[in-house]
């Protein structure tokens, strides 16, 4: 990109003077093969998210979650009542679509539409979700509303930097490393330093390509197996749109 000088000599940004802003998210259900996500809800959905976290009879998966464990329904139906129709923070339960229960939970937060910025965060996915096309599928959905979509600009990773799952999957995800915040948040009586992911509305399509590439069903097999690996695709469309 060529760089830009005002009338002091100075490097500047490039200009956005038709920016308008993008839209909030808000509730609105997204819809793909595998996967829906819908708005959060404490009747609809408490029964089928206990029963699935339970699969983690240890609990991991809260160890890097502001909130839980939950060691019973009715403290997760409290919780699930306290944030759902939020605004500031939308929430969503992941549905797999092969027997309609809810399995996981993601949300919209740190929503800015003025700047063209927010996060896809709070993500509680049950084990049996955890490494699926359901899965996958689902992030890609709120990817695809929020860069698609809406119109932002940015959309952030943020996670734990003791999280290597979570770091894993951001870089799967097609997600770039901006760096370490250190001593950023006290959670559950201890520190975390929050390691930083985003991706840009401008390398938003070669990941697209990559995603629906990898989600085609002829990219599995018969037991539901991936052929090639969502990176390898990824990385196939960044290269290509690179020249």
């Amino acid at each position: 990109m060529m760089e830009r000088i005002n009338e002091y000599g100075q490097p500047v940004g490039a200009s956005l003077e038709g920016w308008g802003g993008a839209a909030h998210p808000g509730h609105k259900a997204m819809l793909g093969t595998y996967a829906k996500l819908v708005p959060l809800d404490p009747v609809t959905h408490t029964q089928d998210l206990y029963s699935a976290y339970r699969e983690d009879p240890k609990a991991a998966i809260w160890t890097y979650m502001a909130n839980g464990p939950y060691n019973t329904a009715s403290g997760l139906q409290n919780w699930i009542s306290q944030v759902s129709g939020s605004d500031e923070q939308p929430f969503f339960a992941v549905v797999d679509q092969n027997d309609n229960t809810a399995k996981g939970v993601a949300s919209f937060l740190r929503i800015d539409p003025l700047q063209g910025v927010m996060e896809i965060g709070s993500i509680t996915f049950a084990p049996g979700l955890q490494r699926t096309r359901v899965a996958t599928e689902a992030i890609f959905l709120m990817m695809q509303r929020a860069l698609g979509e809406l119109g932002y600009r940015r959309l952030e990773w943020k996670c734990d930097a003791l999280n290597a799952p979570s770091r894993r999957a951001a870089e799967r995800f097609g997600f770039t490393y901006d760096g370490l915040f250190e001593q950023a948040v006290i959670y559950k009586g201890r520190n975390r330093d929050t390691a930083w992911y985003s991706l840009l509305d401008k390398d938003w399509a070669p990941v697209e390509r990559g995603f629906l590439a990898w989600l085609a069903k002829e990219n599995f097999d018969g037991a539901g197996q991936q052929c090639q690996r969502l990176a390898d695709f990824i990385n196939a469309e960044r290269q290509a749109a690179a020249g």
